[in-house]
Order: structure tokens, then sequence, then C-alpha cells
């Protein structure tokens, strides 16, 4: 098992080193346009190994894509972040371009790759992904779901003073401050509804929390968070390397599914051997169909900027 991850930043990095640890692939290709970054990385990740106990081979080359030959997934976080202040829609224009490059010359040297996209705006960046390549709709996966999930949890777990794995949750929709949908509704603590826990305004709280949870990290750390991210990339990477079949909330091509056609938006979906296994719809109420619409439509207007 061979994965690639372009983009050796903070969330690369971050992405190698928790896919290392858990010690499902054989090798990690770390792949950057700065001289001699990804290969420092690498190289001081490596040093770890004994100390994480690892075996997972971890390299790193300066923007030559040969060294990616054969990759069985490649995870694309390439782009400039977020500074305090900024939408993630505010980056469309300098990494629209590089995701295009980056997603070519991927294909180019691994032909049946499997790819996730976690550059922003990511609905936007995998709907251009999917443009670019022509690839299936199942080979091409966005992650933002997960991350908003894992947030979301995080979020109710604070709320409920509980621990974060008594807590259930999930966030559908655009992967923006404005977009997502955190579905409070179904959220539940042992399968208990938190509803019989939390009151409507400590639920409303959660929700809007969530929603800008990215943005007050950047706030506070002066540019995009990247632990909680390369944890989400590495999970679902996980889940396609051994074909887990988890259901994680990811930006998918949609065909029909809720109604919506040609966009990539954050839906439920079963990842596994063959990236996207299955897209799950589920019971939305009146509100959330309106919100999802909503969100959706945010969406196609930031694609239209493409």
């Amino acid at each position: 098992m061979k994965v690639t991850v372009v983009g050796a930043g903070a969330v690369g990095a971050s992405c190698a080193e928790y896919i290392a640890i858990k010690d499902f692939a054989s090798e990690v290709v770390l792949i950057d346009i700065k001289e001699g970054f990804a290969e420092g990385k690498a190289m001081d990740l490596m040093q770890t190994a004994s100390l994480n106990g690892f075996d997972t081979k971890i390299t790193g080359t300066t923007n030559d894509y040969s060294k990616t030959a054969d990759s069985d997934i490649a995870v694309i976080t390439s782009g400039i972040p977020r500074k305090p202040g900024m939408t993630r829609e505010e980056l469309i224009s300098t990494n629209a371009g590089i995701v295009k490059s980056v997603a070519e010359n991927l294909i180019k040297h691994s032909p049946n790759v499997i790819i996730i996209v976690v550059s922003n705006p990511m609905d936007t960046m995998t709907y251009l992904a999917h443009k670019a390549t022509g690839l299936p709709k199942n080979r091409i996966i966005g992650m933002g779901g997960a991350l908003d999930s894992a947030r979301f949890k995080y979020r109710l777990a604070e709320a409920l003073d509980c621990p974060a794995s008594d807590v259930d949750g999930m966030v559908i929709g655009g992967h923006s401050d404005t977009g997502m949908i955190p579905l409070t509704r179904l959220a539940t603590r042992n399968s208990v509804p938190v509803s019989k826990f939390l009151s409507d305004d400590k639920l409303n709280y959660v929700l809007e929390e969530t929603k800008v949870g990215g943005a007050t990290l950047t706030k506070l750390l002066g540019t995009s968070a990247w632990y909680a991210p390369g944890a989400a990339v590495s999970a679902m990477v996980q889940a396609i390397a051994c074909d887990t079949k988890k259901m994680f909330p990811s930006s998918c091509m949609l065909d029909g599914e809720y109604g919506l056609s040609d966009i990539c938006i954050g839906v439920p979906a079963i990842i596994g051997r063959n990236g996207i296994e299955k897209i799950v719809e589920i019971e939305l109420d009146d509100a959330e169909k309106a919100k999802l619409a909503e969100s959706a439509d945010a969406v196609k207007k930031t694609n239209g900027l493409l």
C-alpha cells in the first residue's frame, strides 16, 4: 500500500505522521514544491520510527512526481492556507491552478489512484479534480465532513461533559462556515438523542460553534489548523487501504442523490477499497433539506468562479 501526500506543510506532514503511526501503509511519499522541504519532513518523521514503533517507509521529494508512481491513494493538501479573517472561498484563485496541476500529475504516474482532496475551498477543488481528470466519481473524495463531524462531536462532548467516544454525530453540506449543517436532530450519546440531555439553546450553541470551528482555530493560531485535519484525512486513507467500509460524511460528486446533480458536497458515504463504495441517503426533515439546498447553491456559486 503506497500513499502519496501532496504538500508537506502542517496538514500534509500531520497526515503522513498519523498514517505512519497507524502502520497500515508500506510507503508514504511526501511531495512539495519547496526545495528540500518534503525531504526534511520525511527524514524527521523517519527518525521517530523506532520511538513510535512503525515500519512505514516515509520518503520526500521536491516536485518529482515520478517518485509517486503506482500510488494506491493520494492526498492533495497543497495550496495556500487561510489567514485570520479569510473565508475558504477566498483561496480559489490561487489554489485552483495548483489542484488542477497536481491532480493531472498524479494520474499521469498512478492511473489507478484514489484521490482525497483537502485543499480549500474543498468542495469546489473536489469538483475541479473531477472535471480535470475525468476519473470515475468513486475515485475522487473531498475531505471536509469527517473533520467537521469530529469538531461537532468535540463540541457535543464538551456540552455533555462526557468522553468523545460516547458521542455520535454528523455534519453534512458544504465545507464552509455558513454551508455546513451539523445534524443535531440525529446526534446521540450512546444511542440516546442528545436533545434528552441538552436544551435547545445549548444545542444551537454547539451547532454555531461547530460551523465556525475552523475560523476559531485560524484566529487563535494565525493559520489553518493541522492536527484534526491530518487525523481526519488519515482515517479516510485507512478506510480505503484496509477496506473497512466506514461511513464518513464526504464531498462526493452527486448524480441525483439528495435531489442534487453536477456538484460535490458533503453527504454520508461508505468508504472502502474502491473509494466511495456507496452514497447513503438519509431522511432529512424539511428544515434540513432547505439548508442543504441553500448550501448547494453557495457551492455552485463558488464553482462558477472556476
